[in-house]
């Protein structure tokens, strides 16, 4: 197996030629099933109309160009002798190996063949050099890449994957492979958690803290890297078993990759605080003497991000700005949507700062590019790719299209479309042309009638009813099946599902749709979608867990005021209908200090205040309200204990704490589907568990 995967891009171009192609992840249990058998007993084949889509797509997209193969493998020294990393606490926290059925040389109807082509190149696996004896990647070992400059004395560290376990794998295999080093730098290209989480694999808080180790961010880092998910964190965490598949097996029918990776590491996430902070727009620092210039390039991809440029090996690191996809301009997790444009305009800084002299251009994500030529049709395919979905969505909307039409009407340009570093897979062009909308003009198309619209399970009955009922809208809906139709099935089908939840055979025929629209997308994120919202109306939300990110290190990390601003999220403004109260909260370790006031159903705080005459001052020192914030302990535990005080009417306080709600991220998203809790946390002053992704 090690053998094959390690070879896997050295004969995957082979493989797209002579083939035509043209988990629950908390707890480690992946699901793998056999490829040439649905996973579900419900599950549907490929119909004649998804087949003949497929083969069309092989037909007219550019499988002749296999660069990308040749680029992918260049440099390949050794993969490891083993597809397993187990987790510390005892479950498979990565498992290169369940995807291993890609390697097969089939092809498969149940995926698009842009997206199986996506997903064999994926399928790195091991130790590789981009400069020689000097730039080094790991890729396969994580949803990112974690890369290594040789310095005059040791490794600095680019993007320290999700998780611990990998990292640390990643950095022994290295050490084993070359001889060993020390880490004496890390930088965090950004802010999601797959490009920081896994950074006590390669230091210590004792290394950072002594000055041994240095750690390098982008200005905001800090807030973004903790605040991104926390105020909608539950709802993310629920929206990411679609986007990711994350409880999907790993199989031609259900999750074959995640664009930019196989997928997410399920380890220890952990966060050093940055020591060194790039604040300006360029910035050069020499580090155990490797120079390099940082190119800061908030708003794009993440909001705290940053490109790396190597001026004595001309190399530049694009961080996740420019990788082997287009990216989520709006990401179906739920984020607030990027910006096209400036993404766009922050390419063509590097091009023409960097790309006209670099050799080598790699990323935290996909496969290096070499030669200078190829770097800058790498560029202007992704600069042009990003300006064309904001210009173009724009010019649409300027002549009426509306944010319910621009996915049906934009289009990437056909030159555009056959260059393989333009396509969407991470992103794809129907939402993101809606994102871009969106973030310009809103939600709202402009008709009244779609303004304040009936929530859909008060308006489906009477929809079902105008269509005479059940028994017509099945029978349409399997016809229009039966005709590849399966957007219109979906569209009378969907409204039969919110107006009779518990009618089986409707969900089950919705899902048959969903199914066959999933196989049919490039983008996986799309495809995963679909697919789990087929497998959930067929079987129910599944049971499992999600990957675990409310770390000590996370939690440290969170400002008072975010988890003040929080329990105002949490409060069932109903309940306190008609309470006024005034609060007074202090830390005094670390001398914070805040009014917490309950006004109109509203929680609000202010910080570096205090009251004059409050109904109730709580004293808490930050450490213990960490354990708090952990659910490890509850305020009534330390109150008695000593170790944390109310003076004044502890009324207010039980107020609140009596209003607040514990989310659960088992909530329903299609109708009859049942809802189940994924935590077993009870004190509602804890943190949820959001996932940071990117």
């Amino acid at each position: 197996m090690r053998k094959r995967i390690a070879q896997s891009v050295l004969s995957a171009a082979l493989l797209i030629s002579l083939s035509s192609v043209g988990q629950a992840a908390g707890s480690g249990s992946v699901l793998i099933a056999n490829s040439t058998q649905h996973f579900d007993a419900k599950g549907k084949p490929p119909s004649p109309f998804t087949a003949a889509f497929q083969e069309k797509m092989r037909q007219t997209l550019p499988f002749e160009d296999e660069r990308d193969f040749e680029e992918a493998k260049r440099g390949f020294i050794v993969a490891p002798d083993y597809t397993q990393i187990m987790a510390e606490a005892g479950h498979v926290a990565w498992d290169m190996g369940s995807y291993e059925w890609l390697l097969d040389g089939e092809t498969y109807n149940t995926i698009h063949p842009s997206l199986q082509r996506q997903a064999i190149l994926n399928m790195a696996y091991g130790l590789y050099e981009v400069v020689p004896d000097k730039i080094y990647q790991v890729r396969g070992f994580d949803l990112a890449n974690i890369s290594f400059i040789k310095s005059d004395s040791g490794w600095i560290v680019f993007d320290p994957l999700t998780a611990k376990e990998t990292a640390a794998a990643a950095l022994k295999l290295i050490n084993d492979t070359l001889g060993a080093r020390p880490v004496v730098a890390v930088v965090y290209s950004h802010s999601h958690g797959d490009h920081f989480g896994g950074v006590r694999g390669v230091t210590t808080s004792e290394d950072v803290a002594s000055g041994k180790v240095k750690i390098i961010a982008p200005s905001g880092f800090m807030h973004h890297a903790v605040a991104e998910n926390v105020y909608a964190g539950n709802a993310m965490t629920r929206r990411m078993f679609y986007q990711y598949g994350v409880l999907l097996p790993r199989s031609p029918y259900g999750h074959v990759d995640q664009s930019i990776g196989k997928n997410t590491a399920a380890g220890n996430l952990g966060l050093i605080p940055p020591t060194v902070i790039i604040e300006d727009s360029f910035e050069e620092l020499t580090i155990d003497g490797v120079r390099m210039e940082f190119q800061s390039t908030p708003g794009t991809e993440a909001p705290a991000e940053m490109n790396t440029w190597f001026p004595d090996l001309k190399a530049f690191w694009a961080a996740e700005n420019i990788t082997g996809t287009i990216h989520n301009i709006y990401t179906l997790r739920g984020a607030l949507v990027r910006d096209a444009l400036e993404w766009s305009k922050q390419i063509n800084e590097s091009l023409y700062r960097y790309g006209v002299k670099a050799d080598v251009m790699f990323a935290s994500h996909s496969w290096p590019r070499w030669g200078n030529s190829r770097i800058q049709e790498v560029m202007r395919a992704q600069r042009d790719a990003y300006a064309h979905l904001n210009n173009q969505v724009l010019h649409l909307a300027n002549q009426g299209v509306t944010i319910n039409e621009i996915h049906n009407e934009y289009q990437l340009p056909k030159s555009l479309e056959q260059n393989w570093a333009a396509h969407s897979y991470h992103g794809s062009e129907e939402h993101n042309s809606r994102a871009v909308i969106n973030r310009y003009l809103g939600y709202w198309d402009a008709n009244p009638a779609t303004l304040i619209p009936l929530s859909p399970r008060d308006s489906a009955p009477i929809y079902v009813e105008m269509m005479g009922g059940a028994t017509p809208i099945v029978t349409k809906g399997r016809a229009l099946i039966d005709q590849g139709q399966y957007h219109m099935a979906v569209e009378i089908l969907n409204k039969l599902v919110f107006a009779e939840p518990d009618n089986q055979a409707a969900k089950d025929l919705l899902a048959d749709a969903f199914e066959q629209i999933g196989y049919q997308k490039e983008s996986p994120s799309v495809r995963n979608s679909f697919l789990a919202g087929a497998y959930e109306l067929r079987n129910g939300i599944p049971q499992g867990a999600s990957p675990k990110t409310l770390t000590p290190d996370m939690v440290t990390a969170m400002p008072t005021e975010l988890w003040l601003d929080f329990l105002g999220i949490q409060l069932n403004a109903e309940k306190t209908e008609g309470m006024h109260f005034v609060v007074n909260f202090v830390t005094p370790d670390n001398g914070e200090r805040f009014v917490v006031e309950l006004s109109n159903g509203s929680l609000t705080n202010i910080k570096a205040q205090q009251a004059d005459a409050p109904d109730l001052t709580i004293t808490i020192r930050r450490a213990d309200l960490e354990q708090v914030m952990m659910g490890k302990e509850t305020f009534e535990e330390l109150f008695a204990s000593g170790r944390a005080s109310l003076n004044g009417d502890p009324a207010s306080f039980y107020a609140i704490r009596d209003s607040l709600v514990q989310f659960s991220m088992g909530f329903e998203i299609l109708p009859g589907t049942g809802g189940y809790s994924l935590t077993a946390k009870q004190d509602p002053f804890s943190m949820p568990e959001p996932l940071v992704l990117p």
